[in-house]
């Protein structure tokens, strides 16, 4: 559903798949959503009108995919499936254009640096892997503790950030990958974390049924 801010009402009902939706990005100019489903489809739809502007099969032979992510420059999507595997498509043609494995749990989260130059993913493996989509690899993994759930990821806008939300809420720096902050407010498992204006502060939402603004001191 797509809802009207200062009204709170449903403006559009988007019908464009045959089972749950797992996975919701908007696109950078704020007129479509890709969504992905149990279905094994990806979809692009119009915001606008409500319409679907395109639907692609995975091909995932019977898996379903689990989340979605529009790139940065609005000519790729991200999906990840319930096998562990990460897909970047084109979107115009609805092409699969690289393929990224590695984790060996469902795929619970990615996210795009601002700059497109790289992709952070997240599983069922209790791990943030990092890869470079210039070269097409990984670069680095950051192991958490075992059972550690991720359920998103953020950079910020200047990409010198990591914000992870699942079991608590952490922020890495980049490059180095350094632990630089750790949050345990939540009574329950956090379900999203971005980052506010040049990072001054952290927002984050849980299963508690809460949204949190941390400042980051900056």
């Amino acid at each position: 559903r797509i809802w009207n801010v200062p009204t709170a009402q449903t403006i559009q009902m988007l019908r464009v798949h045959d089972g749950p939706i797992t996975g919701l990005s908007l696109h950078a100019t704020g007129d479509y959503v890709l969504t992905t489903s149990t279905d094994q489809c990806w979809a692009f739809s119009d915001i606008r009108t409500g319409t679907l502007v395109s639907r692609v099969n995975a091909q995932s032979n019977g898996v379903p995919l689990t989340c979605a992510q529009f790139h940065p420059d609005g000519l790729l999507v991200g999906t990840g499936t319930a096998d562990a595997n990460i897909k970047l498509w084109y979107l115009k043609e609805g092409t699969n254009v690289a393929n990224f494995p590695g984790h060996t749990g469902t795929i619970t989260a990615m996210a795009f640096s601002e700059n497109g130059y790289q992709l952070a993913s997240a599983a069922d493996d209790s791990c943030v892997k990092l890869w470079d989509l210039r070269k097409l690899k990984n670069f680095k993994t950051i192991e958490l503790e075992e059972g550690y759930e991720v359920k998103d990821l953020s950079f910020d806008h200047s990409g010198t950030y990591l914000a992870v939300a699942g079991t608590d809420v952490r922020v890495f720096q980049c490059k180095q990958w350094n632990e630089l902050l750790v949050m345990h407010d939540h009574t329950a498992t956090a379900t999203g974390v971005r980052f506010g204006d040049n990072a001054r502060y952290i927002a984050s939402t849980s299963m508690d049924r809460t949204l949190k603004i941390y400042s980051t001191g900056k």
